[in-house]
């Protein structure tokens, strides 16, 4: 029977505490609390989608600003990811999604490559949904791609309602994440050798 992957992140600092728990092969077991409801909807949507299995309780001092939840969010699921994803033996690698919501369609590639890196082509950077600058989404995908250690391109193609938008994104990457880390084979997806 192969071993069970699982990526668990504790992380408390003078600004947040947050406690994740990823499991990319056990679907449906989705707990997000992290204060911000479109996060927890976001967070939501992208696990299910996924069909994975994702705990988070994250809290912060979102009384001074939402960047430092957010943006430590994604260091501790980056982590996750990389913690579950080990050293990559057996994985896909790669994995692709294009999503629409509505009047918007989003594409998300992912390259677990142990080389993080970041493109990210959204309009609307300067915007809100309510009260949440959507340009700290940029700073929670850059801080998850640094700490999973991947290579991750978001592109929004077109879209006008930035909820679908961002819909669209989660999504996206939820799929392409779970295409990504699907055990293949008993080779590292490299020739290399090693992520």
């Amino acid at each position: 029977m192969p071993k069970k992957r699982i990526g668990k992140v504790n992380r408390t600092t003078t600004e947040t505490d947050i406690s994740i728990v990823f499991e990319p092969d056990r679907p449906g077991q989705i707990e997000v609390d992290t204060t911000l409801p479109f996060l927890n909807h976001m967070l939501n949507l992208m696990a299910f989608h996924g069909g994975f299995s994702l705990q988070v309780t994250a809290r912060g001092d979102i009384e001074v600003d939402y960047h430092h939840l957010i943006e430590d969010i994604g260091i501790c699921l980056g982590q996750a990811i990389k913690g579950a994803a080990a050293d990559g033996t057996g994985i896909r690698r790669y994995g692709s999604a294009k999503i629409p919501m509505d009047e918007a369609l989003a594409e998300v590639v992912i390259d677990v490559s142990g080389r993080p890196y970041l493109v990210y082509r959204i309009r609307h950077r300067g915007d809100r949904l309510r009260d949440l600058p959507v340009s700290l989404f940029e700073d929670f995908f850059r801080a998850l791609s640094n700490h999973a250690m991947l290579t991750l391109h978001i592109l929004v193609h077109y879209g006008r309602d930035l909820h679908h938008i961002y819909e669209a994104v989660f999504k996206a990457f939820g799929i392409a994440l779970s295409q990504a880390l699907e055990v293949v084979s008993t080779q590292r997806p490299s020739t290399k050798g090693t992520l």
